[in-house]
């Protein structure tokens, strides 16, 4: 809604028809996001008032209003989630649902799951809006459940809070329903952002009473550090009144719904409907054809078989929940070398134990022995092993890791100032084959800009075929420096993390793309074969030693111990071809 109102407002003040533009493509976005970054017609992007201040800009008039949303509504069917639940309220797994949205989704779909019960079973929601406020007091009072509350009201409604005058004051009434509710209940929170302050306020009065949010109190976002301050302020509130307060991450609603359902038992017949409605998976399990096959292998992968890493981790307990980019940046602020995944109150780490606890002393560690790494089913799991493999690999070999949320890589170290001789002429001699496979140098400037450039590679570590692989990709890394003022005059630093491949926005494209394409250019498959040849010797350590992450003395903690095969993956053609026929 935001989009939309931000691309009509867009074209009339700039004399367009809204046909000239289209808001899904990135360019027009843009275009749009840095008009109003430079005008002052709308709060700043993100700004808790700015939906409410863009929809009162396009639509002053409150039957307008209404007449938007009805029309989007008309548009709306239930997604997967709606249907899970739906189930669960049919299922009289969930009783009290509060919502924002003015969508009858929740309750088409409990309905729609009731239907699917035997009549005896059927359950019928009683749904309460800001104008019929006192049927929520009343299921309240006599615990008639299910309710499903809308706090700005239904869509049918005459009374719709859209802007910021509507939504700076709750109706009393079912701000009171809220209230007791959070006083009699624990509350899960789910895709709200706590941008309007009347909802705000009546979560901190029940904070006021004498026993808030029994049952805990679980607030799910995509990222705890896009949280709002009042949001924030609330959860530490919450925590200071001796509530259990956890932040949960989760990118969507049909990804929470599908969780929720793994450890949920619903009736046969409300299982069946939610299922019917998954989405059709993308990745469909194949049979891998038998036909016997010549021996003659004919690709070589940048890819190394793992043939061994650790089933377990050790397992560190906290009295105070956190995530893993808070933890991770505790261990760096502490110079403690470690790796570590959040689960919860829990923690799975490879490193020295004591360094790690003295690190995490804040958080109250305490050691609880192991915990099992299941990579296929855990995707923490899954990026702490990631995080270890990638830091061995780097160990004692002129290599830096480097860890980002959009993909590790290792980049060749350069030569540095105040590094003895001894080193240097090691690093050279470790680098001489990688060095004579490129036929150029692995690090230094790009000519004509100056940016300084490492040759490297970007790291995967992926299941194939009931076996683990770390794959490589060489790539040639260019430090683009991030100016103070880009051309627009919005910081960088608000834009997030830098595209891998170099790419910067402000920069309308990479400025180094045209000359790393001309680096590799002429560089064919016989070079590539030795390019990839090159770094296979490079990451293996020799003598089949295995990969060690902290190189840890028995006793001192756990360290990451994977064993990688020495020789590369190799294709064989599936079936019989003059191609393979060849002699050379």
């Amino acid at each position: 809604m935001i989009r939309d109102f931000k691309a009509q407002i867009f074209c009339r003040e700039n004399k367009l028809a809204q046909r000239e533009i289209d808001t899904a493509d990135p360019i027009w976005i843009e275009r749009i996001d840095g008009y109003f970054r430079r005008t002052a017609l709308l709060p700043p992007d993100g700004d808790p008032t700015e939906y409410a201040a863009a929809f009162e800009a396009v639509y002053p008039n409150p039957k307008h209003r209404r007449q938007y949303i009805a029309d989007a509504i008309a548009k709306g069917v239930p997604c997967f989630g709606h249907k899970v639940l739906g189930s669960l309220i049919a299922a009289r797994k969930v009783d009290c649902v509060f919502t924002t949205n003015f969508d009858p989704l929740v309750e088409n779909a409990a309905l729609s799951a009731s239907n699917a019960l035997p009549h005896k079973d059927q359950v019928q929601p009683n749904v309460a809006a800001i104008d019929s406020a006192d049927r929520a007091q009343r299921c309240l009072e006599e615990s008639d459940w299910p309710l499903i509350a809308k706090l700005h009201g239904d869509y049918q409604s005459t009374s719709i809070k859209n802007t910021g005058a509507e939504l700076e004051v709750q109706d009393a009434r079912m701000r009171h329903v809220l209230v007791e509710a959070g006083k009699r209940f624990g509350m899960i929170f789910v895709g709200y952002s706590g941008r309007d302050a009347s909802v705000m306020e009546a979560l901190n009065e029940v904070l006021d009473g004498a026993a808030p949010f029994p049952n805990g109190l679980y607030w799910l976002t995509g990222s705890p550090s896009r949280l709002l301050p009042a949001v924030t302020a609330f959860l530490v509130r919450a925590k200071e009144r001796g509530v259990d307060v956890a932040i949960v991450e989760c990118s969507t609603f049909d990804e929470l719904a599908a969780d929720v359902l793994r450890t949920t038992d619903l009736p046969e017949p409300l299982l069946e409907q939610v299922m019917a409605a998954r989405p059709t998976p993308r990745l469909a399990p194949v049979a891998l054809p038998t036909a016997e096959a010549r021996t003659l292998p004919v690709l070589r992968y940048s890819a190394l078989l793992v043939e061994d890493m650790p089933r377990f981790a050790r397992r560190i307990r906290l009295a105070t929940p956190t995530t893993s980019p808070d933890v991770r940046e505790m261990l760096r602020a502490a110079k403690c070398r470690a790796t570590a995944a959040a689960n919860g109150k829990e923690l799975a780490v490879f490193g020295r134990d004591q360094e790690i606890l003295e690190a995490l002393a804040p958080l109250g560690a305490q050691l609880a022995g192991e915990i099992e790494l299941d990579p296929i089913q855990d995707s923490w799991a899954k990026g702490l092993l990631y995080d270890t493999l990638v830091r061995g690999l780097a160990r004692r070999r002129p290599l830096i890791p480097r860890l980002k949320r959009s993909g590790h890589s290792l980049v060749v170290a350069g030569p540095r100032e105040g590094d003895d001789a001894e080193r240097t002429r090691r690093n050279a001699q470790t680098l001489a084959k990688l060095r004579e496979a490129y036929g150029a140098p692995l690090t230094g400037t790009v000519p004509g800009l100056g940016f300084p450039f490492q040759e490297g590679v970007f790291l995967k570590l992926e299941p194939m075929d009931d076996r683990w692989w770390c794959g490589f990709e060489p790539y040639t890394f260019v430090d683009i420096p991030r100016p103070e003022t880009p051309e627009d005059g919005h910081s960088e630093s608000r834009g997030g993390e830098a595209d891998p491949l170099g790419s910067r926005p402000h920069y309308r494209g990479d400025p180094a793309g045209d000359w790393r394409r001309e680096r590799w250019a002429t560089r064919y498959n016989k070079h590539w074969a030795g390019i990839i040849d090159a770094w296979a010797n490079l990451l293996v350590p020799p003598w089949d030693q295995p990969v060690r992450a902290f190189d840890i003395e028995e006793g001192a903690g756990l360290d990451g111990v994977f064993q990688i095969a020495p020789k590369t993956g190799w294709s064989r053609p599936g079936h019989h071809h003059t191609y393979f026929d060849r002699r050379k």
